[in-house]
């Protein structure tokens, strides 16, 4: 099996941009939902997600690297390897333990490689000794990536996920969601003796071209036309939720920030953020009509910065 940074085509002393950088565009081109036809595709797919999660674990990073992990972030275990015909022998045991010549204390290896137990007259606790046994080990756990819209994630909106067997599933978000929130899926990962593992989804929010996250609420910034600041009225605003009607008080400044309850994120305890609507005054670039009106205007010498001492 290649090793992480091979799977994920990098060097072994990448930094995390360049691994992020590389699982993205592999991501990208081998995402189950693009391969339909192609399964070896949608294993790449969960191979190159794992590293990817792997890799970005410092502690684990720096472990795999040691070798004191597999790829599959699992703890490794020394062979056996000896002089003898038995592959036992002085000098050495197994790798990793001295012996005195006298050969190795099995007992002690077991119980740390097995959590056996040496018994009086032969034989190990846990190996048909009537002591306890270890379950079957379950198969490994699969790493998932999981882009969601802005809006369907501020809305709770249920996802359809594509799996690297290909079946699809529908994951409804949690409250609170955020960026990083992961969801575990109990039995939809690698088959094993003690049973499938889990899939494992990690949650990345995709950004909106004008709304942006504040904690629970929702900003937007809002253009309004300059009879809509001076007059006020009632104007049509985007919200995660869809549009909705909004009232612009008469004398509205560039700046001011208006609200509209429970139009923001949902939290973990059921209720919901704000958006957080800031109007923009709109003034067109060139018009002749406005710039006659200003010339005339009573209030034209009026200091808007008296406030800031210049």
């Amino acid at each position: 099996m290649a090793d992480l940074y091979s799977r994920l085509g990098v060097a072994r002393g990448a930094d995390d941009a360049t691994i992020k950088k590389a699982y993205r565009k592999l991501a990208k081109e081998l995402h189950p939902d693009r391969n339909t036809d192609n399964p070896k595709a949608a294993e790449r797919f969960s191979e190159v997600t794992a590293a990817y999660d792997l890799l970005t674990d410092k502690d684990k990073r720096a472990q795999y690297d040691r070798g004191e992990i597999d790829e599959n972030g699992n703890p490794k275990f020394a062979g056996y390897g000896g002089a003898g015909p038995g592959g036992f022998g002085g000098g050495r045991g197994p790798r990793g333990f001295e012996t005195d010549g006298e050969g190795a204390d099995f007992g002690d290896i077991f119980e740390g490689l097995f959590g056996g137990r040496a018994r009086a007259g032969g034989g190990f606790a846990g190996f048909g000794g009537g002591g306890p046994r270890r379950p079957p080990a379950k198969g490994a756990n699969t790493a998932y990536r999981l882009a969601v819209p802005f809006e369907e994630a501020a809305a709770l909106k249920s996802q359809r996920v594509t799996l690297a067997d290909g079946k699809t599933i529908d994951i409804k978000l949690p409250s609170g969601v955020e960026e990083g929130t992961q969801i575990r899926l109990s039995g939809k990962g690698e088959p094993g003796v003690g049973g499938p593992g889990d899939a494992i989804l990690t949650i990345e929010i995709e950004p909106h071209r004008f709304f942006t996250r504040d904690g629970d609420d929702v900003r937007l910034n809002l253009p309004i036309s300059l009879d809509e600041a001076v007059n006020g009225g009632t104007v049509r605003v985007p919200t995660v939720d869809g549009p909705v009607m909004m009232t612009i008080p008469k004398g509205t400044t560039s700046g001011k920030t208006l609200r509209l309850g429970g139009r923001g994120f949902h939290r973990k305890d059921g209720t919901r953020g704000n958006q957080l609507v800031t109007a923009m005054i709109d003034i067109p670039g060139d018009d002749a009509e406005l710039r006659s009106f200003v010339e005339g205007w009573s209030g034209r010498g009026r200091n808007p910065r008296a406030a800031l001492g210049v």
